[in-house]
Formats: C-alpha cells, sequence, structure tokens
C-alpha cells in the first residue's frame, strides 16, 4: 500500500476511535450507568458459570477483587482448567482465557451480570483439535488472513470500569501483589499505561470513555526485559505495551480488524504488533513454512504467528464435518508456532544453570545436549565467562541475566575468535556413532523413559507412537503380581513387529534398564537402547510439585496412580520414587536424550520428535501432524484401570505444617559462604556439615507443630485448609541471614507473600498471608542442619529468634544473604 494511501486509512480508521465519538456524546457516556451495560446473554453466561463452578470447583473457579480505581466496586475473575480447553466438546459454556465480570444490582431489585474485561477465546496450534488442520481451515474459514507477531511478553487487559475509570489486569487478576518489593504484573502493566498516557497528552478518563463507548478490552502484551524475562529480548524502544487486540466485552469471540487495532495504538501510544495479511490459507501454510525453516521474520527471531480470520458461510465452506465451534462469521483465531531457536536457546539457559550449579567443567553437561555446534560453542564461552567473573551470573537463577548472556555470545559469535571456536566444533554424528556397537550395526531400537510419575512420559509416548508407528507397551497395563517379566516379554514380542518399541515404564532403577539390556542381548544385529531422560537435576521440593499437580490434573486417568486430592496419598508414592531413583549413567545406554520435566507436552513432545529424526533417522513429521499427536495425546484414556485397594490404611496425620522449601541449600548456601566477606567460622561449620552429610535434603519452613496444639489451633486450621487445596498456591520468601553457632546453622525467613496472585484464586493464600502473627513471622527459618543427631533440629528456632534479640555475639554469628527468594506450598509433613 503506497504511503499517502496508508495514511488515509489509518486516518479514517483513527476517526473511528477517537474522543469525538459521534455515536454518543461524552456527556450521554457519564449518565450511562453498568446496567446499560447488561444483557441477557451475557448475563446468562456468568449464570452458567457460577453454577458450573459450585458444581465441578475444579473446573471453573473464580475470585472477587477490589477495583484499585474504586475500591467499593467488586470484580470477580473467572480461571477454567488449562488442560480442559482441548476437550471436544467442550465442558465450557465460553472458550475465553481471562474474564472478568460484575454483578450489578437492577433497578427491580434483580441482580445482573456485566462483562467488565474479556480475553481471547483459546487457540490451538495447527492440528491440535479437529478444526485446525489445514484442510478445516482451508474449508471453514475465509479471507483476510492476518498473521500477527506471537508477543513474547505477559497479557494485559484495558477495559471501562465506568465511563471515568479504567480496569488493568493481567490474565486472571488485578491489583497489587502482595509482598515487599514485589509487583504484580496487573501494576506492571497500569504503570506502563500511565507512562503511555502522559507521553500522549491524554488522561484515564479519556481512554476509558473510548472504551466504554465501544464496549471494548484493550488486549496488550507486556514486554518488559527489566521486570520479567522471556525468550525474545526488546529492545528500549520495543519496552512497554504491545496492543495486539481489541474485544467486544461480550459472551460471543467478536474482535477488530487490525487496521483498527494498530490506528488505535497509534491514536493511544501503544506498540504496534508487526503483522501481514495473506489472501488464501495455502499462502498462510508456504509462508509460515518458510519463516519456520528460518527461524526469523524481517530479519528478527520469532515464537510463531497467530492467524486472525472468520468462520465462513456454510454456502461458502467445502466441508462441514471439521468445522470450528463457532457461528459463521464468527471471529476464530488459530496459532503457528515454531520450534527453533527456542529449544537451542532454552538448552543454553540451562547448561549455564547446570555449569553454576555442578561447577563450570564440560563434563557436567549433558551429551545429549551437545549436538548443536553453536551449543559446543556456547558451553566453551560459558565456562570461560563463568571462571572469569561468576558475579555477573548472580541473578541468573532467578531468571534475569539470561538473555544479555546469549546477545554477547551470539556478539562474541560474530567476531574472528567466535569463528574459529564454531570451525573448531563439528556437529556430533550420533547417528554414525551410535550405529555401531562392538563393530556391528544397530538393527531394532528401544526407546527408554527414565523418569518419575507426573513427567509426561506416557503422553510422549502415544504421541511418538501415532506420529512414527512405534510399537507401544506400558508397564501398567500389567496387572499381576509380579509384571516386571510379564512387561518385558511385551517389549520383546513387539520388537517382532516393530523397528522401534517404546518400553513404556519409569525405569527408574538401575536393575530396570539392565532387565531391557539382558532380554536383547542375543539380537543380531545389537538392539540399541535410546533413554528420553528426565534428569531429577531440579531441588526435589521442585520436582515434587511440578508432578504431584500433573497427577493431580490427570485425575482419574491412570491405570494406577491416581490422584488422591484428600488424603494426598499420591504425594507420598512421588517421594518414595524421588527417594529410590537411581542416576542414569552413560554406559547403560547407547544414547540418551535429555528431557526437561518443566516442559508442557507441546515442547517436550518437540525435543523428543527432533532426537528421532536424529538419532533414529525417521522423517520429520509436519506441523499438522504433530498438533493431531497432541491431541492424541490430551485425549489418551488408558484401556483398562486396577481397582482401588479396599484394605488400603489411611495416611498418617500431619505432625506439623510446613512450607516445602524448593532450594538446594548446599548449593546457594555454598556458594555464599565461598565469597572473600564470609567468615572464616562460617566456611568452616558448613563444610563440617557438608563433609558429615548433614544439610538438610528436604528444607522447609515450620509453621507450626501438632505439639503447639491447641493454643495454636486457628493456624493449624488455616494450614490445613491450604494443605487441603488440590493444587494449593505457591508461596516466596527472602533467606535473609544465614545464623550458626557450634551447634546448628538456620537461614532466616522475611518477607512472606503469595508468588503468583493468578493462582490464588480463591485468596486464601493472601488471606493465610495477611493473617500470620508477628509471633509467628518471627520465628520463620529453614533448618540448614545440625552437628550431629543428638542435636534437636528444634535447637535452629530457638537460636533464630536468640539472634533477633541480641544480634550477633561471641557464640551466634551471621551472614547476610544476597537476594536470595524461594517458593514452596505449606503441606502437612511428618
Amino acid at each position: 500500500m503506497a504511503a499517502a494511501a496508508l495514511e488515509d486509512e489509518l486516518s479514517g480508521r483513527l476517526k473511528n476511535v477517537s474522543l469525538n465519538d459521534e455515536k454518543q456524546s461524552p456527556e450521554a457516556l457519564k449518565k450511562s450507568t453498568p446496567q446499560d451495560r447488561t444483557n441477557e446473554e451475557d448475563s446468562s453466561l456468568v449464570e452458567e458459570l457460577y453454577k458450573l463452578s459450585k458444581k465441578s470447583p475444579k473446573l471453573v473457579r473464580s475470585s472477587v477483587y477490589s477495583a484499585p480505581a474504586d475500591p467499593s466496586m467488586s470484580i470477580r475473575s473467572w480461571k477454567m482448567n488449562e488442560f480442559k480447553y482441548h476437550d471436544v466438546p467442550s465442558p465450557f459454556p465460553t472458550l475465553a482465557r481471562g474474564l472478568f465480570t460484575r454483578d450489578v444490582e437492577t433497578e427491580s431489585g434483580e441482580t445482573k451480570h456485566r462483562i467488565v474485561a474479556r480475553g481471547y477465546d483459546k487457540f490451538f496450534n495447527i492440528g491440535e483439535v479437529p478444526w485446525t488442520t489445514w484442510a478445516s481451515l482451508e474449508a471453514n474459514t475465509r479471507a483476510p488472513y492476518t498473521l500477527t507477531l506471537k508477543s513474547n511478553g505477559c497479557i494485559i487487559f484495558i477495559a471501562a470500569l465506568t465511563p471515568e475509570k479504567l480496569l488493568v489486569t493481567s490474565k486472571h487478576s488485578l491489583g497489587p501483589a502482595s509482598g515487599e518489593g514485589v509487583r504484580s504484573h496487573a501494576q506492571v502493566g497500569e504503570e506502563w499505561l500511565r507512562k503511555l498516557l502522559a507521553k500522549k497528552g491524554r488522561t484515564e478518563a479519556q481512554l476509558a470513555s473510548v472504551l466504554w463507548g465501544k464496549n471494548w478490552t484493550a488486549v496488550a502484551e507486556l514486554c518488559d526485559d527489566s521486570f520479567e524475562e522471556h525468550v525474545l529480548p526488546y529492545a528500549p524502544d520495543q519496552t512497554g505495551l504491545h496492543l495486539h487486540g481489541l474485544n467486544e466485552c461480550t459472551k460471543a469471540f467478536k474482535t477488530m480488524d487490525q487496521s483498527t487495532v494498530d490506528a488505535f495504538a497509534e491514536e493511544w501510544g501503544f506498540i504496534k504488533t508487526p503483522s501481514t495479511v495473506l489472501k488464501t490459507v495455502p499462502e498462510v501454510k508456504a509462508f509460515t513454512e518458510a519463516v519456520g525453516k528460518s527461524g526469523k521474520w524481517n530479519g528478527e527471531a520469532l515464537e510463531g504467528f497467530v492467524v486472525r480470520t472468520h468462520v465462513a458461510d456454510p454456502a461458502a465452506a467445502q466441508s462441514s464435518a471439521r468445522a470450528p465451534p463457532y457461528a459463521p462469521g464468527s471471529s476464530f483465531f488459530f496459532k503457528v508456532k515454531f520450534d527453533e531457536p527456542y529449544m537451542m536457546y532454552r538448552d543454553w539457559r540451562e547448561v549455564t544453570k547446570t555449569l553454576l550449579s555442578k561447577g563450570p567443567s564440560e563434563a557436567n553437561v549433558p551429551k545429549s545436549k551437545l549436538r548443536r555446534p553453536e551449543t559446543k560453542a556456547y558451553v566453551r564461552w560459558v565456562i570461560d565467562e563463568i571462571k572469569r567473573d561468576r558475579a555477573q551470573f548472580a541473578e541468573f537463577g532467578k531468571g534475569k541475566g539470561i538473555i544479555r548472556t546469549r546477545e554477547r555470545f551470539l556478539e562474541w559469535l560474530e567476531t574472528e575468535q567466535g569463528s574459529k571456536a564454531m570451525q573448531g566444533t563439528s556437529e556430533i554424528s550420533e547417528e554414525e556413532g551410535l550405529q555401531r556397537r562392538d563393530g556391528k550395526k544397530f538393527g531394532k531400537t528401544i526407546i527408554v523413559p527414565v523418569a518419575i510419575p507426573g513427567v509426561g512420559k506416557t503422553s510422549v509416548a502415544v504421541a511418538l507412537s501415532h506420529l512414527f508407528g512405534f510399537g507401544h507397551t506400558q508397564s501398567d497395563d500389567v496387572h499381576v503380581k509380579k509384571s516386571a517379566p510379564v512387561f518385558i516379554k511385551n517389549v520383546v514380542e513387539l520388537l517382532k513387529k516393530h523397528d522401534v518399541v517404546i518400553a513404556d515404564k519409569n525405569n527408574h532403577l538401575k536393575l530396570h534398564r539392565q532387565q531391557l539390556r539382558d532380554a536383547v542381548k542375543d539380537f543380531d544385529p545389537p538392539v540399541r537402547l535410546m533413554a528420553l531422560n528426565w534428569s531429577l537435576d531440579k531441588p526435589m521440593a521442585a520436582i515434587h510439585r511440578i508432578c504431584s499437580d500433573r497427577v493431580t490434573q490427570r485425575g482419574e486417568n491412570h491405570q494406577t496412580l491416581r490422584a488422591d486430592t484428600l488424603a494426598k496419598t499420591h504425594e507420598d508414592v512421588l517421594w518414595l520414587f524421588l527417594r529410590g531413583t537411581q542416576e542414569l549413567t552413560d554406559a547403560e545406554v547407547d544414547v540418551s536424550v535429555e528431557m526437561d520435566l518443566e516442559e508442557n507436552l507441546e515442547d517436550a513432545l518437540a525435543r523428543a520428535v527432533d532426537a528421532c529424526v536424529r538419532i533414529l533417522g525417521v522423517p520429520r513429521p509436519s506441523a499438522e501432524r504433530v498438533g493431531e499427536a497432541l491431541a492424541i495425546a490430551r485425549g489418551y484414556a488408558p484401556k483398562t484401570k486396577k481397582p482401588d485397594d479396599p484394605k488400603k490404611k489411611a495416611p498418617p496425620k500431619a505432625r506439623y505444617f510446613g512450607i516445602l522449601a524448593e532450594v538446594d541449600l548446599q548449593d546457594v548456601l555454598g556458594r555464599r559462604v565461598a565469597e572473600p566477606d564470609a567468615s572464616a567460622e562460617s566456611k568452616a561449620f558448613f563444610k563440617k556439615l557438608e563433609g558429615g552429610k548433614r544439610i538438610a535434603k528436604r528444607p522447609h519452613v515450620t509453621i507450626v507443630h501438632s505439639k503447639s496444639l491447641p493454643a495454636e489451633q486457628e493456624l493449624w486450621d488455616r494450614c490445613m485448609g491450604l494443605h487441603s487445596l488440590a493444587v494449593p498456591p505457591l508461596l516466596r520468601f527472602r533467606l535473609s541471614r544465614l545464623v550458626w553457632n557450634d551447634r546448628v546453622m538456620a537461614a532466616v525467613v522475611s518477607d512472606l507473600a503469595v508468588c503468583n496472585e493468578e493462582e490464588d484464586v480463591d485468596g486464601k493464600a493472601q488471606d493465610f498471608v495477611l493473617k500470620l502473627s508477628q509471633e509467628v513471622k518471627e520465628r520463620l527459618h529453614i533448618t540448614v542442619g545440625t552437628k550431629d543427631d543428638s542435636v534437636p533440629p528444634v535447637e535452629a528456632k530457638d537460636l533464630v529468634l536468640e539472634w533477633k534479640k541480641q544480634g550477633d555475639t561471641s557464640e551466634i554469628q551471621s551472614v547476610e544473604l544476597k537476594d536470595v527468594w524461594v517458593k514452596g506450598r505449606v503441606k502437612g509433613l511428618m
């Protein structure tokens, strides 16, 4: 489009979104009331959500906030179970992700409901649901197809609370965060909004007037690396609020076209979201495939595109078999995501964490992460950087400095030294190196997951089986007393029919891996064992939380290990696996693919697919096929289930409640006492604890002990309330001081707050923190270790309280801990 034509187009659009709205004057807007923004369809939707949340609180939950602009107004945020958006048919009356409503009393005394802010409907990747295959999209959608850059930040909603006041939220919450020095996403979004309005010489009331008159929610992405780093970096001129949508605040998903959004951004000072328009689905497919190969668009790395279109009229649609579940003419989004360079960038982040934790040596990096020449060069470069100046990585573990570290490496690669370093690396030829064992070529392959329950190994296995036709057998399907021999037999039988078989078992013991090796030792050519290794290289409490949540989310959908949300017996099973797992060694398998238990299913499958393509030589599947595999994996249900044991004993009652701290004390505190300003005494005592293996393996912050009952019954009950939630919210706190005497060492806990208020949908965690008495806060600590078994851990509490009274003395010493933040959940402990 010519510059003059574009200017005319923008001018016309701006007229439609300006302050001088001809449809309704500012005076008329001021006189309008909340009742003017209610209608039967929207109100009925909220009524349905109320009913569903009462019937199935795990499916739909809500929390109530006071509007910051007017605390007398209560705003309700609705949150649907993320894992159920994929279900067909949908269990929800709306697919909106981010929905804020307000109850309004009419003149007749009847309660109606107004939608105050509305996000997009949940949209899916290519092939992920039946209506996002390329064939379905071509048959059931219509031009134009607007591709917008998938922003790499956090979503912010801006809507009109009244004709003069604004409501600014994140996806599910609003208002300030709890805890000193902590800012919520909504707060930071509001700060940026004020900056851009001030720069434009506009007021919040003026913006509220326009949004009220149009009944719109402005949907923006907060991209601010100083607040929160994501994968993509943002330059100063691209830091702030990127506007990418204007949604009508209605039950039905109605969003404005991109030119209107761009005009609104220009008018009010938002950063525009880059976009391009194509005419047909084949053009979209060809364009995204070309961009996906390079990993860049307009010279910049990107995560992917959101494609915005509309549902075609039935007369225009070629087929309705896979039509989207929306009325003709409805707004409709789908997404196209790219795996690279993100997989590589994530590997760089993870190997850096490993090198910081285990030491700057290439021997500490899993070999499977060194397949790319760029990663080999990165590892050598970052090792030198850590040795040269470790202080520059001080906040790496908190997600700070990750992007800058990567950028410095990429800049270094452009130098002569970097170019030589790349020439000195070569692609590790796993295919060649793994094709031979004792001079013989490999024949068939067993894929061996090495994991604990809840990492997602069966979901990955189901998806791989669908994509490549691999054989797949599960140990959980074997319901006999001695299941191991039957499982091994099933693997061997499948090898007669398939070149690749997935031995779906945790295989967390050396014995399990050896049994598979022994079962195929006489095969000629030899059978290759390829591990998918979910390493337990994070704090045990963090691993336990992640896997426990997944077991809870799958509910009854498992043969044996099903979520027990009341007694939490599944959590005890996970602890047994965590304590009993034997680390995989290189000698046990022919190749190991490092998986990441924190990754979602989509990313975990991408990592596994990449390994299969490289190592096994199978053809790389299309994005559509991968999407279909994801849908099948998410919809998987076991054919048989082992009945619950009627004689199963109830778990013992908790002796105390505490916060399970997700921290590696030996790593964090060891680095601190190694610093020059730490005393010789601290180094000596910590070294003594290390040598005697006295440092807590499962650190926790005791809140209340059963011995304190009945005096602290109320506190006990509030702890039980959090513990009893299916997925309790995370808390965060700071370790402010390391305190010790000649008997015990403790870390002082400060600044307890809710970690992510969007997860605290019922406000129970916030209420718990606010009601903690000063007396309780004073005693909060983590027992690092005692000199020997003769010293009871409770002495750590007395030590902390005494230090707070007296400070450092000849008997009690301390050293400041610098910005050590830890998270964890309240749990009943034994």
